[in-house]
């Protein structure tokens, strides 16, 4: 494991800044990070920053949870936010920083979201933009046509949420060590010792989803983990409590409209 304190140093105070450069709307940054490399828990406290993995994958933890960054997917991370970045293999990761004014109803929570291959070239030309720029000269028109393309993200079902609660955490702590768990909500009760609508209220409240929607989120993207490492099909699929290869593709094709295998290409 590989820890770059060099490129972004941890935060030791609220409100420290990580130098960023010229004040203009929009920054891009490119880097290259061999497989293991962690980028320690920061923030950034004036940008909004979206993450793209041009190739590779990102897994980000955040206050709010867990999100698997495919190749060629980006995670939106609103200025403020502390995050911790882990690489997945070799990744080629492009950065955009946004002035918060600079996007109209920005999003308040992080997401992973789908680049379009318009973005996905625009993002490419953005890194060799020298700082800084006039507001209407070619690179600022190209900033400004990033700042369009932002506003209409499609986002991608690759989270999976933290629960506050002592009781929903003592279940997430599990299916870590256990994804092939197949107990019941039912079971569940009766080893946290209260009913069973009181953990679906729990999840209603905390997690937005019911208690099979939850566990099923955390397989697939516990699965998404396990593929980037190169994992087969089928051992991804039984290790995380799938009858089958065939039963866990069709789920996947489900929520993401593609082949597991179609997924990283």
């Amino acid at each position: 494991m590989v820890h770059r304190k060099k490129d972004i140093p941890p935060v030791q105070a609220a409100g420290q800044r990580r130098p960023l450069g010229p004040e203009s709307a929009v920054l891009c940054r490119a880097n290259d990070y061999v497989a293991g490399t962690v980028i320690p828990l920061h923030h950034h406290p004036d940008r909004h920053q979206l993450v793209y993995a041009a190739s590779g994958v990102l897994v980000v933890q955040a206050g709010a949870g867990r999100w698997v960054v495919p190749s060629t997917r980006a995670i939106w991370m609103p200025a403020g936010v502390g995050h911790k970045v882990s690489c997945i293999g070799a990744v080629r990761m492009r950065s955009l920083y946004i002035q918060p004014g600079a996007i109209k109803d920005a999003a308040t929570r992080a997401a992973t979201v789908s680049i379009t291959p318009l973005l996905a070239e625009l993002i490419g030309a953005a890194a060799k933009v020298v700082h800084p720029y006039a507001a209407h000269s070619r690179d600022g028109h190209l900033m400004q046509l990033i700042l369009d393309e932002l506003q209409a993200l499609p986002v991608l079902p690759l989270h999976v949420p933290q629960a506050a609660d002592p009781r929903l955490r003592q279940i997430s702590d599990y299916w870590e060590a256990a994804p092939d768990d197949a107990s019941t909500v039912q079971d569940w009760a009766m080893r946290l010792g209260v009913d069973a609508k009181t953990i679906q209220r729990l999840c209603a409240r905390e997690l937005g989803m019911t208690f099979g929607q939850w566990r099923q989120q955390v397989r697939l993207v516990r699965a998404l983990e396990r593929l980037a490492h190169g994992d087969k099909v089928i051992d991804v699929a039984l290790s995380q409590g799938y009858a089958s290869p065939s039963a866990f593709t069709a789920m996947f094709k489900k929520r993401f409209g593609q082949l597991p295998s179609q997924f990283f290409l």
